[in-house]
This record gives C-alpha cells, sequence and structure tokens, in this order.
C-alpha cells in the first residue's frame, strides 16, 4: 500500500497533529458503536502526542473508559524505571484521563509475574494480542537507523513471525526488549509513523525510497487500509517535494 506523506514545519507540530488526528479517529470509531484499540509508542514525539492530548481540550470527546490500550514495545526493565513506555505513557496522559484500568494492556516489566523471563512476558503479551485481534491504529516512531518498535536493521527479530517477541542484544539500550513483530503491526487498519528532527532523514529517505524491510524495518509498518507518515521537514529534507501534495516550504 502507498503511504499517505503529511509534511508539517517542526517536530512539535507532528506531535499536535497526529494527537488531533488520534482524537477525531477515537471519537469517530466510538460514534459508530465501536471500542477503539490503539497501539502508543514511545519516543520524543509519542509521548509528545499524548502530552498534547492532556493539554486539549478535545480530550473531552473521548469515552477514555472505552478505548483499549496496547504498547508496540517495551524495554524490559523494572515497573518504576523511567525509561518504560508504559510509565511515560501513563504521566503524559493515562493517569489524566479515565481509563478502564482493564483496557489498559502494559508489557511485563523485569520485576513483574514473569521475573527475569523475558520469553514468558513475551509470550504472555502475544496471548492478549492473539485474544484480542487487529488493532484500528498503531503508533510507531522511527529510529535513524529506521527501527520501528524494536524491530531493529538485520536484526532477528526483523524476521520473527509471532505476535509479541522477545528482544536480545538490541543495538540500542536497553538490550532486553519486548516488541510486536511486524506481522502483527501489519494487522493494523491504520499504521501511523511519527518522525521528526535532521536524524531521521536517512532513514525516511530510504524507507521512502524503495529499501527493503530487513535494512529499514519501517517499511514493513503498513496498516491494512492505511498506512500514514507524520514528518516535520527536517526529517524530510531528503525527499524530492513531488511525493508531497503541497510542495515543501
Amino acid at each position: 500500500m502507498t503511504p499517505q506523506l503529511v509534511l508539517l514545519p517542526t517536530s512539535d507540530d507532528v506531535a499536535a497533529d497526529a494527537a488531533a488526528r488520534l482524537v477525531t479517529k477515537l471519537v469517530d470509531l466510538q460514534a459508530a458503536g465501536r471500542i477503539p484499540s490503539v497501539v502508543l509508542t514511545g519516543g520524543t514525539i509519542g509521548i509528545g502526542l499524548l502530552t498534547k492530548i492532556r493539554e486539549s481540550g478535545s480530550r473531552a470527546a473521548v469515552d477514555w473508559r472505552r478505548v483499549e490500550i496496547f504498547w508496540g514495545d517495551e524495554r524490559f526493565v523494572p515497573s518504576a524505571d523511567p525509561e518504560r513506555n508504559e510509565l511515560q505513557a501513563r504521566e503524559a496522559l493515562l493517569d489524566h484521563v479515565p481509563v478502564d484500568p482493564s483496557r489498559v494492556h502494559p508489557m511485563a516489566p523485569s520485576d513483574g509475574p514473569f521475573g527475569a523471563d523475558v520469553d514468558a512476558a513475551a509470550a504472555a503479551y502475544a496471548d492478549l494480542v492473539d485474544l484480542h485481534g487487529t488493532f484500528d491504529v498503531t503508533l510507531l516512531g522511527m529510529g535513524p537507523d529506521g527501527h520501528v518498535a524494536s524491530i531493529f536493521p538485520e536484526h532477528p527479530g526483523v524476521y520473527d513471525t509471532r505476535t509479541a517477541l522477545p528482544v536480545r542484544n538490541s543495538p540500542k539500550p536497553p538490550p532486553v526488549r519486548i516488541s510486536l513483530s511486524l506481522p502483527t503491526i501489519r494487522t493494523s487498519t491504520e499504521v501511523w509513523v511519527v518522525t521528526g528532527g535532521s536524524a531521521k532523514a536517512d532513514a525516511v529517505a530510504m524507507a521512502l525510497g524503495g529499501a527493503g524491510e530487513v535494512a529499514v524495518p519501517a517499511v514493513g509498518a503498513v496498516g491494512t487500509a492505511r498506512t500514514l507518515w507524520l514528518m516535520d521537514r527536517e526529517s524530510a529534507v531528503r525527499l524530492p517535494s513531488s511525493v508531497f501534495r503541497a510542495p515543501i516550504a
């Protein structure tokens, strides 16, 4: 599927735009009688968009008790570690809206029910996702190397077909993580890649210029109905202006 590309001035604008789009999507799904499911991402923009939702009056339009919340990946560290995507998401938004705790599905920490057994923790998350079914929106950041979730270039995880997988020897610390696989991400109705900053420019150009998913895993992050890339000018600097609906200003 050809991705839809949206160019915004700054990374802060990317976070704000993604936040507004997510609120609208959740409201629309709930208006249709659905309980939407969303996969959250970490990183500066991923947490930034949650902060934008918290700061916006439009957050009240969402019935947060009727939203299923998952994560695309997690650092396998203790629950109180500030590097946890879950902890950052709770501080940015989830602790400030009336979510139903039974609908919030974090990946297990290293001091959780499975202890240091990352294989068991990943398998349990896979079972949970398999039981739930597909996602409405999966949010993903992208690293300077083109990784998404905790699927890194040329790393064993890029070939893994399990629903969720343990990640060892991650090239980005910490070395042990849990991640949804690319095949799981591809079951999402919509996948949104949010990225910004000049450090991402080479990866953006490769991902949208014909590279393979082994070299640039972001290439393999596509939705069944829609794939949306939201990026700022700095990250899009190596793309020709012709790929956008409007010229790069």
